[in-house]
This record gives C-alpha cells, structure tokens and sequence, in this order.
C-alpha cells in the first residue's frame, strides 16, 4: 500500500475524506472533516472539537525532575510509563519520580537525546496506582506517600532494585 497522497489533493482537503457517492452527507459544507461543534455537517470520521481549549491533569501536583541521558543512543519514554522505572541510562532523581508518570498528552512522548538534560514534568498515576511490568522494578502498589515521615517499605526495596541493577540516579534538587 502505498503512503503518498494524490496528486489532485488540496490542501483543506483531507486524504480520508469519505467521497463514496452512496453516503449522502453534506461534504460541500466541511469538505475538510473538522467541524467546531456542529454535528450535521461532519462526514463519516470526521473530528468535532470543543469550543474551548481541552485542559487535563489540572489538578494534579507536578513534580519537576532534570533527566539527563548518559547512554549513546536516543530513549523516548511514553506518557504513561512508570517514569521511576525508566531506560537505566537515564540518570535523574528516581526516588521523587517513584509512582509518577510524565506530564504530557496521552500517547506522546518525551525524546531524550545523548547527552541532553531536561526538566520533565511529572505527576502521580491515578486510580488504584498499582503498576506491574515496565522494568519489573514496582510490581504492585506505587503511591507516592508517606508513613509516619519515613518512606514506604515498597518504595525502599524498589530503588535498592533498581541499584542493584544499574540504574542510574542522581540526588535530589532541592
């Protein structure tokens, strides 16, 4: 299959424009598929967005962490993986990223390059905040809290894992 467009396409066109001629919906009114909340006018897959901007994670506490990549090759972590548990070669403070996941849009990314230092932001995973899998590192219930100002018993035996490991701290900036 291949992935150019047509030749004819205009640029407000869509390449997945429904033009069967058997579907009777009115494509000369939004020849594009986008529509701003009028729903008569939206051919078959096309997009109806709010009219007003789509805010999330608003009432979240965000911790910022500075990542720096110390490997040789570019990592790219997804929105909503156990940041704590990241690639071993990305060197930060895993003790206050431990339950969190980036700050970011759902199915995107953060691309960290060799050498590159940046200050992500992070936030607690929701719902029953039990994580398995990633790096096997968790395997259970990671929420960021405390017991009696000292830190859980879980939290503790996941980042001696992760040293036990090769995976790659720095202290905590204050």
């Amino acid at each position: 299959m291949s992935s150019k467009k047509p030749a004819s396409l205009q640029p407000s066109q869509s390449p997945h424009q429904d033009t069967h001629p058997d579907h009777h919906i009115p494509h000369a009114k939004n020849p594009g598929g986008v529509s701003t909340g009028n729903e008569s006018n939206v051919p078959l897959g096309g997009c109806i967005y709010a009219s007003t901007p789509i805010t999330f994670n608003e009432d979240r506490a965000v911790t910022k962490v500075k990542v720096r990549n110390t490997g040789d090759r570019p990592i790219q972590v997804g929105s909503h993986f156990h940041f704590f548990e990241v690639n071993r070669a990305l060197e930060f403070d895993r003790a206050a990223a431990f339950g969190k996941r980036l700050n970011i849009t759902a199915t995107t990314a953060i691309r960290f390059e060799p050498g590159d230092e940046i200050e992500v932001p992070l936030i607690p995973f929701g719902g029953k905040q039990t994580l398995y899998g990633f790096n096997n590192l968790v395997d259970g219930w990671a929420p960021d809290s405390t017991v009696s100002g000292h830190e859980r018993p879980e939290k503790l035996q996941a980042i001696q894992r992760a040293a036990d490991r090769g995976f790659k701290f720095s202290k905590p900036s204050n």
